[in-house]
């Protein structure tokens, strides 16, 4: 099978080289950025490069448009395919964003932080997937299989509330680790000793449910550790907000 790319970013270079070690040859790279465009249809070994302007209907079975998801239907706008099938590979978008730009469409979207430095060296990549037509659905798992071992269906609506889980597990958490790296670096500590507890936490998680092994001063209710954990944080406003918000989500989570 044919592909071609739109955009130059994380997704675009990891699913083009994933796609072209599958066996699938790579027609085009496409972008406005014409310098990091070529970079990539280099590494892809692509028949062409240039700008969005250039693409042509029928010059790849499919085009992933892997764009920032405020950029879809701004792109979308510019294409108009009816041979092509058009997959954009937002998780907060539905299939209506790109309804102009092709007749028959896709999404492909990873549940997964992909950075193009340090790519996922494994396929356990879960990989959501809605198609507009028969003929968009068997050509985006046909290549969605040179991604990934993990692909499954998820509408629109479904999708909106994983993207939401997605940016809470990961985005989240990983703003609340920095936060702890912050704290322990004012206080000339470690931020090594803290890794084997959050290492033990995700641990966890693999076995049991998460709000089974929910620990602290916050499901003991512990209101004296509580009030002094917040007086800590009286430099760091936001901090305090979000110790006492997530303490209160926590001891209304369990009932108590």
């Amino acid at each position: 099978m044919t592909f071609s790319i739109i955009g130059t970013g994380n997704i675009a270079w990891f699913f083009g080289n994933r796609i072209v070690t599958g066996h699938h040859r790579c027609t085009g790279v496409y972008g406005r950025n014409l310098e990091s465009v070529k970079k990539l249809a280099e590494a892809l070994l692509a028949d062409k490069s240039g700008l969005i302007t250039d693409i042509e209907d029928g010059d790849a079975d499919i085009c992933f448009l892997a764009v920032s998801d405020t950029a879809i239907a701004d792109v979308a706008s510019e294409l108009r395919f009816s041979k092509t099938v058009l997959v954009h590979t937002a998780g907060a978008l539905g299939l209506d964003s790109i309804k102009s730009a092709a007749k028959d469409r896709a999404v492909f979207w990873p549940v997964y932080s992909i950075l193009k430095n340090n790519p996922p060296d494994h396929r356990n990549i879960p990989c959501a997937w809605e198609a507009s037509s028969d003929k968009a659905k068997r050509y985006v798992l046909s290549i969605g299989h040179a991604i990934t071992d993990v692909l499954f269906e998820a509408k629109y609506e479904q999708r909106k509330w994983l993207h939401l889980s997605a940016v809470i597990g990961n985005n989240f958490i990983n703003h609340l680790l920095s936060v702890c790296e912050q704290i322990c670096k004012e206080n000339n500590l470690p931020f090594s000793t803290l890794l084997p507890i959050i290492e033990q936490t995700f641990d966890r998680i693999k076995q049991s449910s998460p709000q089974t092994l929910q620990t602290g001063p916050a499901i003991r209710h512990d209101s004296t550790t509580i009030h002094d954990q917040v007086a800590l944080l009286a430099k760091h406003p936001h901090w305090q907000k979000i110790y006492e918000v997530i303490t209160a989500s926590i001891q209304a989570n369990t009932g108590k």
